[in-house]
């Protein structure tokens, strides 16, 4: 059995107990950070087998999981925080089991996503997740611009090294529409801070953001 596990985005107090009951229980555990995973395991007294499931080794752990589920062992899939296959490794592997007709589950539980979609106050009737923004200028760009013509709020994920530029092409393409930047969810130092794109690149360029950062953009 396949098990997709949710970590916590921040506060390890989120973690449900059927995720903690899964961990204990399972014969494997694919972690996309052993070492970030193991604090989470020893913090809550979980002796488990663990293997490193990330981007650069996905296609041949994946073969190498796949085995150990055919022969009938338990594998519980965890990233660094929040739900296996969103931006994070465990697509491909959900995608094998469907094909192989292998029995699977998802443990659900914290999700950046839809923390930071209520956080900022916008508009949740709909919305778009639109993943990490581009590196590439080129790219980042169509995608706030596409999000400027959205009737839908719009949640993309940001490194705190791009913010600024990505402010700066807010400013520059949807300089009247409300964002919010959630940053550091449920952990000791969150914040929600709202307003148009030049108001937030003025004060993040004063005050430097840190951390993880979830930029939400309000529909038309």
């Amino acid at each position: 059995m396949l098990y997709l596990v949710a970590t916590p985005i921040g506060n390890l107090g989120d973690i449900s107990a059927r995720a903690l009951e899964v961990l204990r229980s399972v014969d494997l555990v694919a972690a996309e950070d052993t070492r970030h995973s193991g604090h989470l395991l020893r913090h809550f007294e979980i002796k488990a087998r663990m293997v490193s499931y990330h981007a650069h080794n996905e296609a041949r752990r994946t073969a190498e999981l796949l085995v150990d589920l055919q022969a009938g062992r338990s594998v519980a899939v965890i990233t660094d925080a929040g739900l296996p296959a969103i931006s994070d490794p465990g697509h491909r592997l959900l995608r094998a089991c469907i094909a192989q007709k292998l029995p699977y589950t998802v443990i659900p539980g914290a999700s950046a996503v839809l923390t930071a979609l209520v956080g900022s106050g916008f508009s949740t009737e709909r919305f778009l997740f639109g993943g990490f923004l581009p590196v590439k200028s080129g790219g980042r760009e169509r995608e706030i611009a596409a999000a400027g013509a959205r009737a839908e709020t719009t949640i993309f994920f940001e490194s705190p090294h791009r913010i600024l530029k990505t402010l700066e092409a807010c400013n520059r393409l949807i300089p009247g529409r409300m964002l919010c930047v959630a940053r550091e969810l449920t952990k000791q130092f969150e914040e929600y801070r709202r307003g148009l794109a030049g108001e937030l690149l003025a004060h993040y360029t004063a005050h430097p953001a840190k951390g993880e950062i979830a930029l939400v953009i309000a529909g038309e």
